[in-house]
């Protein structure tokens, strides 16, 4: 595992991992999105409840708009699911047109449903997924000791490897559009594409949520609050300053709330006291002040992330291992929870979190 999604800290990592193979084919993972909302029925947007395979969603998006006879960048969707996997989730098309949806069909994909809605989908109008994972050669007796431990402990909300592109790349561009110091060729590309632009910011953002979260951890404050920290209230969402960490603690425990890391951006909502110290020499570790973040504009203004979440692992016996099957939120990653179950040098890649 890479500095940016590996050698980070299992939370599990007194308990041995299961072994085994995770992904030998696309059938052995399968993600489900869980919509925000489902469609009304009424309105000019389209809502086609799709099933791929082998194809990422954005190819999937291209070929529904292309039978449909509809512009592909009117189509909207809540997030990206991985190619290799068997995924569902919902797509938006603004089109009057109401097709049979045993019609629509290409290879790889297939239409479950249909439906209409007053809005498009955008990114983030899911709650989540719900994952089915198959490991192939694991030992399940291992598997349930680690699921427990999570059930106990908590889940650490790290990004995941897919975040940061090959190489940990992307989080190096990003550091780079913030500090000016792009080549002549990058400083085109960036200038002229807003997705690759927004994708290497983020990426950086990831990473220093990342050191942030390996840090707590390392210091033994996972499931502590600390002076100044802002935290996450996990139903709500809403945030607040920790004046009373014994309090804040044991809510924390309670998985009521959770310290909230930064994704550091020129609005984000600062740490105080001691927190606010951590965050700080972590920013200045980058070379990256308040100015910088400025250069990045409304594409990385800052936000908060929750460093610890309540995770229950259903683990089910199969033929040749077993099944994990789990819900996470929004933005969370299977892979590190079966990298928490696994362990080992087991290929994790996935391509989307949704």
């Amino acid at each position: 595992m890479t500095e940016t999604a590996g050698r980070l800290p299992w939370i599990t990592s007194d308990v041995p991992g299961s072994g085994g193979a995770v992904k030998a084919s696309p059938e052995d993972f399968r993600v489900d999105e869980i919509p925000a909302y489902l469609p009304s029925g009424q309105g000019p947007h389209l809502y086609l409840h799709v099933e791929k395979r082998g194809r990422t969603t954005r190819e999937v998006v291209r070929a529904i708009a292309s039978a449909l006879g509809v512009d592909e960048r009117e189509a909207g969707v809540a997030g990206l699911k991985d190619r290799q996997a068997v995924t569902t989730q919902w797509l938006s098309f603004l089109t009057p047109k109401d097709p049979d949806p045993a019609a629509v069909f290409g290879d790889g994909f297939r239409v479950l449903g249909a439906s209409r809605h007053a809005n498009k989908l955008r990114t983030g109008h899911s709650r989540g997924n719900r994952f089915q994972i198959l490991v192939r050669g694991g030992d399940l007796g291992a598997a349930r000791a680690c699921a427990a431990a999570l059930d106990a402990r908590g889940f650490a909300n790290f990004f995941g490897p897919q975040r940061f592109g090959a190489g940990a790349r992307n989080a190096d561009l990003g550091r780079a559009i913030l500090l000016g110091r792009l080549d002549a060729a990058e400083a085109r590309r960036a200038a002229r594409d807003r997705f690759l632009r927004r994708l290497c910011l983020s990426a950086w953002q990831a990473l220093l949520f990342n050191r942030w979260l390996a840090a707590r951890i390392a210091d033994g404050l996972f499931d502590r609050a600390l002076a100044g920290d802002v935290m996450k209230k996990l139903e709500s969402g809403g945030v607040f300053h920790c004046t009373d960490p014994e309090a804040d603690t044991e809510r924390v425990r309670r998985f009521e709330i959770s310290p909230a890391g930064p994704m550091f951006g020129h609005k984000l909502r600062p740490a105080e006291g001691e927190a606010g110290a951590r965050e700080a020499r972590l920013l200045a570790g980058e070379g990256v002040g308040q100015a910088e973040l400025k250069r990045a504009g409304g594409e990385a203004e800052g936000t908060r992330r929750a460093a610890r979440l309540p995770l229950r692992v259903e683990l089910e016996p199969a033929a040749d291992g077993y099944r994990a099957i789990f819900e996470l939120p929004r933005g969370s990653y299977a892979t590190m929870v079966m990298g928490e179950l696994v362990k080992g040098d087991t290929d994790l890649a996935e391509g989307g979190d949704g």
